[in-house]
């Protein structure tokens, strides 16, 4: 099935492009949140008529996840963990408490935006957490974990 992007779609294309996708895909996923249309003559004239205004709301989305990802590069939080004798943790630490600990720090981030490629922080000491913000742009934070006393 043939869709033509209406924003940029990671691992796909880019704005504007005509890429063909399984029809589950398109219609579950893409159509749905507003990233494509059906690539019918109807829908790419359309397209073309309102392609810049697309393009100026793609800068817009890119230049606010840049302004967030200067303000949220190497940010350090600290996250207090009960400690089993081994430097090992009674439980784990996950995004869900990363996410806690960046709002207390007075930042702002969705909970999907906090990528954990290696799951949950079973461990005491510093660990690195990236948030994906944008397409192409993503923040590194440091988490360091400590005993609580």
């Amino acid at each position: 099935m043939e869709v033509i992007l209406l924003n940029k779609v990671e691992n796909l294309g880019e704005l504007g492009d005509k890429v063909t996708v399984r029809s589950g895909y398109a219609r579950n996923y893409l159509i749905p949140q507003g990233r494509a249309k059906f690539a019918t003559a109807a829908n790419i004239a359309e397209f073309e008529a309102r392609r810049a205004e697309l393009e100026a709301e793609a800068a817009a989305a890119i230049a606010a996840a840049t302004e967030r990802q200067a303000s949220l590069d190497g940010l350090a939080i600290t996250i207090p963990a009960k400690e089993a004798s081994d430097g090992k943790l009674f439980g784990s630490i996950n995004n869900i408490d990363v996410l806690a600990a960046i709002t207390q720090a007075g930042q702002t981030v969705e909970k999907r935006e906090i990528r954990m490629p290696d799951g949950a922080f079973r461990t005491i000491g510093e660990h690195s957490v990236e948030l994906h913000l944008h397409t192409d742009i993503n923040a590194t934070i440091t988490v360091n974990i400590v005993a609580e006393d």
